[in-house]
């Protein structure tokens, strides 16, 4: 299968405080993970890490064999859709002038698109179900439109891995399973993903592994494994029970017996 991401005993601080602590994780090509916890557990940082955007004080970490900050041109093999899209909604741009943005690691900020970055920018609305917006303006979108549109843009950059913060973030409920269902798609088609959600149940029919986080790595390994009361105990701090119930799991949390 091969390793694409490695991380080893990673330790992350902000000044004083540490936000990871002694981490190690792989993702295998062809994992589909989700990365739990509760809020303030270093999800993002995580993924800051893998992109390179964070450098830890202890501990290494390789993607696709290198350091991230060393990737190159191989950077645009990760596609990226981050926890607040950086375009600006309001912004008079088209869906598909923000698709075509993840090709500019390709072409370059000053060069034109050509054919075939046209064509794989194409290939990505019609891949996420938006190529009949491909002329609408992006602020007149709703939130399960935008999303479906910035994932796109990742694609469009035709990445071996897609990385994404809350993709489902303010989105409701029918779309967010839609979304998650598109995700499942394409990791069927090969596409390694790795993502962070606040979703626990919701992911969980979808991925093909959890990893637990909460500063530390408490638990990596299939959903129906890790997803037990006393793992979510640990991560959220108060007795927890995760179930399944009709289409999507849920998580039940019983906060009177929350800890202090």
């Amino acid at each position: 299968m091969g390793v694409i991401v490695e991380l080893d005993r990673v330790t992350v601080a902000y000044r004083t405080v540490t936000v990871l602590e002694d981490v190690s994780l792989k993702v295998s090509r062809g994992n589909f993970l989700a990365v739990i916890g509760p809020n303030g557990a270093g999800k993002t940082t995580l993924l800051k890490v893998i992109l390179g955007l964070v450098r830890p004080v202890e501990g290494t970490v390789r993607v696709f064999g290198r350091d991230p900050r060393d990737l190159g041109a191989e950077r645009r093999a990760i596609g990226y859709v981050p926890q607040t899209a950086t375009v600006d909604r309001h912004f008079p741009l088209r869906v598909a002038d923000v698709v075509m943005m993840g090709r500019y690691r390709r072409i370059g900020l000053v060069r034109r698109p050509s054919a075939a970055d046209r064509e794989a920018a194409r290939r990505a609305m019609e891949r996420t179900g938006v190529a009949h917006l491909a002329n609408s303006p992006l602020g007149r979108l709703s939130g399960g439109q935008r999303q479906r549109v910035f994932l796109a843009r990742a694609l469009a950059c035709e990445p071996e891995l897609l990385i994404l913060d809350e993709p489902a973030a303010g989105v409701d409920v029918p779309a967010t399973e839609s979304l998650y269902e598109l995700l499942r798609d394409l990791h069927k088609d090969g596409l390694t993903t790795l993502l962070v959600s606040h979703d626990v149940g919701v992911v969980a029919a979808f991925v093909d592994g959890v990893v637990c986080l909460n500063r530390r790595l408490v638990a990596h390994g299939r959903p129906e494994e890790v997803l037990g009361s006393e793992e979510l105990a640990q991560m959220y701090g108060c007795a927890a029970v995760f179930f399944h119930h009709g289409r999507a799991p849920h998580m039940v949390v019983a906060r009177d017996e929350c800890w202090s």
